[in-house]
C-alpha cells in the first residue's frame, strides 16, 4: 500500500520535532496500528475468504508465540481470562494477536510477534494464498511499508533477511551519534545540530539525497561556528575545502599531529563533502541519480564521527 507524504508529516519535518534520532524501548501506538492493518490486508481479516485458511494462519502465529511464551492465550491480550478462548473452533485468533500486540509493553516480545509474523508472510511467496496471483508483489510491499514505517516512526530497527535488527549497532549509536548530537546542543552549534538532525530525517524519510546535502551543511556549519568562536577569518560563502584549510591553519589540529597524521585533511576533504557533491549535489543529468540507503548510512555515521572529531578538537585548544 502506498505511503502517502501527508501534510502532518511534512509539517513534523519542517519543524524539526525529533528529540533524538532513534528510539528502541518503545513502539508508538499509531504504529503498532499500522503493523496490524497490514497483517489484516495481506493474511487476511476473519471475514475474507477462504476464512479457514485465515484462521490457521493466525492460528500458527498465535500458537507458536503462546508455545514459546508458557501459556494457552497470550499475555496482555484482553482476552486472556476468557475460557471460551481455549476453544479452538470458536476461538479468534487474530482478535487475539492484534489486541496482544495493541496493549503489550516489552518490547523484544513485540519484536517477536513481527519477526514471526513476517516470516510467514514471507512463506506466501510463490504460493497462490487467498487466490492470488500476485502474492510475491504482495509480500514485498508489505515488508517494504514495514520498513518505512519503522524509520517514519523513528523506531530503529528493520526486517533483514526475516530477521528483525538494530538500524545501527549500539556501539555505532552510543558511541558515535550520541556524543555528536550531545556535543552540538550548544546555542553556537545550534545550525550545524538541526542539518544534522535534519540529515536523520531525510534519511528515515527515504529521501537519500536531501540526507547527503544536509550532512554536508552540517560538516560546513560546524567549521564556520568553530571559526566565528575562535575570531578566525573566513567568508560565509566558503566551501568544506577551504573551512578545513582554515582550521588546519588556525592549530585546530596541532602541527605533530598534522605531521603524524598526513592523510588526515585529506580524509575529511574527501569524504563527507566529495560524497555528497557526487551522488547530490549537482545536476543528475538524464537518468535519476539512485543513492543507496547503506551508503547514506555511512556518511551519516562518517559525519557524526567528524562532528564529534571538531568539536573535541576545538574544545582541546583551550586545555
Amino acid at each position: 500500500m502506498p505511503i502517502f507524504n501527508l501534510f502532518s508529516k511534512r509539517q513534523k519535518i519542517a519543524r524539526g520535532d525529533v528529540s533524538d534520532v532513534y528510539t528502541y524501548d518503545d513502539l508508538p501506538q499509531h504504529f503498532r496500528v499500522q503493523i496490524t492493518q497490514i497483517w489484516l490486508r495481506v493474511i487476511g481479516s476473519p471475514t475474507d475468504y477462504p476464512q479457514d485458511l485465515i484462521h490457521d494462519t493466525y492460528k500458527a502465529i498465535v500458537d507458536t508465540l503462546c508455545h514459546e511464551y508458557g501459556g494457552y492465550t497470550l499475555p496482555n491480550s484482553k482476552y486472556r481470562y476468557d475460557r471460551t478462548m481455549l476453544n479452538i473452533t470458536t476461538r479468534d485468533y487474530s482478535s487475539e494477536l492484534i489486541s496482544f500486540f495493541l496493549e503489550e509493553t516489552d518490547v523484544e516480545r513485540l519484536m517477536d510477534v513481527i519477526e514471526l509474523t513476517f516470516a510467514i508472510v514471507q512463506n506466501f511467496k510463490g504460493r497462490d494464498y487467498m487466490h492470488r496471483t500476485n502474492t510475491h508483489d504482495i509480500v514485498e510491499d508489505a515488508i517494504y511499508e514495514l520498513n518505512a514505517r519503522f524509520k517514519e516512526n523513528s523506531v530503529g530497527y528493520q526486517l533483514v533477511e526475516g530477521r528483525i535488527v538494530r538500524v545501527d549497532s549500539e556501539f555505532i549509536h552510543s558511541e558515535i551519534v550520541k556524543p555528536a548530537l550531545r556535543l552540538l546542543n550548544s546555542k553556537r552549534y545550534l545550525g550545524a545540530q538541526e542539518e544534522f538532525l535534519k540529515a536523520h530525517e531525510h534519511y528515515r524519510n527515504g529521501l537519500s539525497k536531501e540526507a547527503l546535502n544536509e550532512c554536508l551543511k552540517s560538516f560546513e556549519s560546524l567549521m564556520k561556528a568553530i571559526c566565528e568562536k575562535r575570531s578566525w577569518d573566513y567568508d560565509s560563502k566558503d566551501t568544506a575545502i577551504k573551512l578545513i584549510k582554515i582550521c588546519f591553519e588556525h592549530g585546530l589540529i596541532p602541527e605533530f599531529w598534522q605531521n603524524q597524521f598526513n592523510s588526515l585533511r585529506s580524509l575529511l576533504e574527501s569524504s563527507i563533502a566529495t560524497g555528497r557533491n557526487k551522488l547530490s549535489g549537482h545536476g543528475q543529468g538524464l537518468l535519476p541519480t539512485d543513492v543507496p540507503d547503506y551508503l547514506v548510512a555511512y556518511m551519516l555515521h562518517m559525519t557524526a564521527s567528524t562532528l564529534v572529531f571538531l568539536c573535541e578538537a576545538e574544545a582541546a585548544l583551550d586545555s
